[in-house]
């Protein structure tokens, strides 16, 4: 008899920042809902002790220590039951975090870093792990610093294009994890990939019927995720998009001027499809 794999830890990509402590408190809850670790990650560009200057050495591990620890300490804050590792690695910071996603159940990184370090999460990692990554990628764009948000609400597009079903599914699973509802969005007009309103009714009932628990509310729009975002007056929590969209990645995190402000709690979870 086949055994069946246990899942792996979710992953989450630290670097100092306030982005990534919010992007490891966010990963908590899907920790627990697997029965699996959190590993905490920081890579530094030093690759070998040997070759780096001893003080420019000490200074990064010195960082990387901090950086791991604020994480550790922030997820401890919070109360909950979950295993915590914690490991240094060196080299490439997206290669690094693409080579531990081949094991993971999930990896998260902050879509936002400060000072250096927004260059490289901002400016490279997120959307570089968001089309290289072997499992689901979470850009966490929680702001701790602000008031706590109201509930929000998960966004998915509903359509015929191959891997949807497995984009539907990821959004269901989050909302069931999360207790938040679900807004299924389906195009108004026939097109290439898209459904006109009675299969999206159909569709959404089917997933309905699967997860009773879970709220939906079908929602017919002519525009895409990152434009109603954009025209939106619904709190959205997270948008859930397939790997076969991820070039759109760099427009739904956007920077904070960037026209989906009024959403900039919104994080964006990229499914492997």
């Amino acid at each position: 008899m086949k055994h069946m794999e246990s899942p792996g830890p979710i992953i989450v990509g630290v670097d100092g920042s306030r982005a990534a402590i919010n992007a490891a408190t966010w990963a908590i809850d899907e920790a627990i809902c697997r029965d699996v670790p959190l590993r905490i990650v920081h890579v530094t560009h030093i690759r070998q002790a040997s070759i780096a200057p001893k003080v420019q050495f000490s200074l990064e591990k010195e960082y990387a220590e901090t950086a791991l620890r604020q994480a550790h300490a922030a997820i401890e804050a919070t109360g909950r039951r979950v295993k915590v590792e914690t490991v240094v690695l060196r080299g490439d910071v997206d290669e690094a975090l693409a080579e531990e996603s081949r094991d993971a159940s999930m990896i998260c990184v902050g879509s936002v870093g400060v000072g250096r370090i927004s260059r490289v999460l901002f400016g490279s990692t997120a959307v570089s792990l968001a089309a290289r990554a072997h499992c689901p990628v979470a850009i966490i764009r929680t702001n701790s610093d602000a008031p706590a948000p109201i509930r929000g609400r998960i966004a998915v597009v509903v359509n015929d294009e191959p891997g949807n079903d497995a984009v539907l599914q990821a959004a269901m699973d989050e909302a069931r994890v999360r207790g938040e509802a679900i807004l299924a969005l389906g195009a108004r007009q026939q097109a290439m990939g898209q459904i006109p309103y009675d299969e999206l009714d159909r569709r959404v009932s089917d997933w309905m019927n699967r997860y009773p628990d879970v709220d939906v509310h079908p929602i017919t729009t002519r525009t895409g995720m990152a434009s109603f975002l954009e025209t939106t007056d619904e709190a959205i929590s997270l948008a859930v998009i397939g790997s076969a969209d991820v070039d759109r990645v760099p427009s739904l995190i956007g920077p904070r001027s960037h026209p989906i402000l009024a959403h900039a709690e919104c994080s964006i979870l990229v499914v492997r499809t």
